[in-house]
């Protein structure tokens, strides 16, 4: 008859499991053990603890209170560092020793430089951004703008804008009339022309107002 042992009461002792049930065993046997002041001379408890050096600020002395104290109060951070080196430490504790640039010296300023890119929809600024950037901007938003209808085209030749009333348009097509007839202008051609586009434009806005 084969026996298979029980393999889920059988347990893998750890050394250091086993080294720290000893050591609470002794200091349950001698009492509880207290870390004594490294102040020399002093016999005080030794519960507060303080930084050992600048390069070993996560290893500690343990002193009593009053001893604390005084090494805290005696202890300067930047002992032995020259005047420069203390700048720049903290210039860097300033950004968390994190590595930075003068501005405009980042990677992207390493890269071809272009045309600066305003949106000026309001014509507030009057200069030119960029190398002809403005105006390369102004034939973009020219492009995306949808066609004029009849009707705006024709308001545009009255020199009128919509929305508009039939009434300003009547004094205002009766004053082109007068300004461009061609006996005015001693039968010119190009009186009579532009007489043509603005009874054309003028049957337009009376059809669409009327």
């Amino acid at each position: 008859m084969t026996i298979i042992p029980d393999m889920a009461r059988t347990k893998t002792i750890d050394p250091w499991e086993q080294e720290w049930r000893r050591r609470y065993a002794e200091a349950q046997a001698h009492g509880p053990v207290h870390r004594p002041c490294e102040h020399p001379g002093c016999t005080e408890r030794g519960e507060f603890r303080a930084p050992r050096a600048r390069d070993k600020l996560n290893e500690y002395r343990w002193f009593c209170l009053d001893h604390v104290r005084a090494y805290n109060a005696a202890w300067n951070y930047f002992a032995g560092m020259s005047e420069p080196e203390v700048e720049a430490h903290i210039r860097r504790d300033i950004t968390w020793d994190r590595p930075t640039w003068r501005l405009g010296d980042g990677q992207r300023m390493k890269e071809p430089k272009r045309g600066w890119k305003v949106y000026d929809d309001f014509g507030i600024y009057e200069e030119n951004v960029g190398p002809d950037a403005e105006q390369a901007e102004k034939a973009k938003r020219q492009a995306r703008q949808p066609a004029a209808s009849p009707e705006a085209k024709a308001a545009a030749e009255l020199g009128l804008e919509l929305p508009v009333t039939w009434q300003e348009v009547r004094v205002r097509y009766r004053q082109l009339v007068k300004e461009n007839h061609p006996d005015a202008h001693g039968g010119d051609k190009a009186a009579e022309e532009r007489l043509k586009s603005i009874n054309h434009a003028y049957s337009i806005l009376r059809k669409f107002l009327c």
